[in-house]
């Protein structure tokens, strides 16, 4: 007999089939996660080509040059010193201005000067009247040993006294020149036109030879430039200047000062030095520089260029473009394929804010001039063509 409490057949049979069915979306829901959690992420889109801007190498006329260290010379410069001694009474320049030959400059006190002048002439006068005096004893001795009125030995005498009153006469002569220049140098005067320094003495000082200088005179227009050039650059130059009919081209020597700025003056060539310094294979250039403005100054260090007259066309690109590393030069360039390359080059002068390139790029191709930091050889780069600027 059946149990009261036996649960029916087909209650079991439901209770199986649910416990089946969550066991089954359980095991669904866990894989359906774990194939989530391994699928692929989706690819990242890639970056977008840097973006650089260029110029197109191109022809320009443009003087063949060399650039050289130099330095700036006076033509003249002249130490003022006191060639006699004596106190400062005046002082009549003002330091720093110009003076022109032959002005005064410093006066040193006469009164000694010119008694000492006065002195001279005095003995002067005493000489020459016993020189008169001396001739008429002479002359009168002479007559009188014609008549045999006088021995010989008299005239002898006489002739002596006239010689030695004749030495004093020259010697009082000289004096009295001495006497003159000594008083004259009192007066200090300006040997050159030029521009005066400061004064080592004022007014009330004693000075002397042994004082040293008391100004220096610098003359100031024209004025020299001078540098030195290696054996190997002056045949370049030579070579550079060489024309097709055997002639020699004309050049400018032009001065670029400190600041970078070039000087307005254009000098001219007047010496080449004819021997080499043996310890550094160069020989010295000197070219003469307008000065009227006194831009230029003695001492000062500036670039010495050697430039051609004549303007040939060169190919040139933006001194922004070329960039140096352990190999030398090289520009960055963008090819028709718009992928960078390094391109090895050789530079010439200078023209304004571009180069000269005599090797490593041709006329028309499109070199890096602004983003060269963001890219590299092989890059694939977007260019923009910038317009050309003008070059003085």
């Amino acid at each position: 007999m059946a149990s009261s409490h036996a649960v029916p057949k087909s209650r079991w049979i439901a209770i199986v089939a649910v416990v089946v069915l969550v066991v089954v979306a359980g095991g669904g829901w866990y894989l359906f996660g774990h194939n989530l959690s391994k699928a692929p992420a989706a690819a990242a889109p890639p970056p977008p080509a840097p973006a650089v801007g260029v110029r197109l190498a191109a022809m320009k006329g443009v003087s063949e040059s060399f650039e050289f260290v130099g330095r700036i010379k006076a033509l003249e410069k002249v130490e003022v010193r006191a060639r006699v001694e004596g106190f400062l009474e005046k002082v009549l320049f003002r330091e720093g201005q110009d003076v022109k030959t032959g002005e005064l400059l410093y006066q040193i006190e006469k009164v000694q000067f010119q008694a000492a002048l006065d002195q001279a002439k005095a003995n002067l006068a005493v000489a020459e009247a016993a020189l008169t005096n001396a001739k008429l004893e002479y002359d009168r001795s002479l007559e009188l040993v014609k008549r045999n009125f006088s021995p010989q030995s008299q005239v002898d005498a006489n002739k002596a006294a006239l010689d030695t009153a004749t030495g004093r006469v020259m010697q009082a002569k000289a004096a009295l020149t001495q006497a003159q220049v000594n008083l004259d140098y009192t007066d200090i005067r300006a040997p050159i036109d030029g521009r005066i320094g400061r004064t080592a003495y004022t007014v009330g000082n004693l000075v002397n030879p042994a004082s040293g200088v008391l100004a220096t005179i610098v003359s100031q227009d024209p004025i020299y430039v001078l540098f030195p050039v290696s054996v190997r650059d002056l045949e370049a130059i030579r070579e550079a200047r060489r024309t097709e009919d055997g002639g020699m081209a004309k050049i400018d020597i032009r001065v670029r000062l400190p600041g970078g700025q070039e000087y307005a003056q254009r000098g001219v060539w007047n010496l080449t030095d004819p021997q080499v310094d043996p310890q550094t294979d160069t020989l010295i250039m000197r070219a003469t520089m307008p000065n009227p403005d006194r831009t230029l100054t003695d001492g000062q260090f500036v670039t010495a260029i050697i430039r051609e007259r004549q303007e040939a066309p060169r190919l040139v690109v933006p001194q922004s473009a070329v960039q140096v590393d352990q190999s030398g030069y090289y520009v960055l360039v963008v090819n028709d394929q718009h992928k960078v390359e390094q391109r090895r080059v050789q530079t010439g002068p200078q023209r304004g804010t571009d180069v000269v390139v005599t090797s490593g790029v041709k006329e028309g191709e499109k070199v890096i001039v602004d983003g060269i930091q963001k890219v590299r050889p092989g890059q694939v780069v977007q260019e923009t063509v910038l317009p050309a600027t003008s070059n003085g």
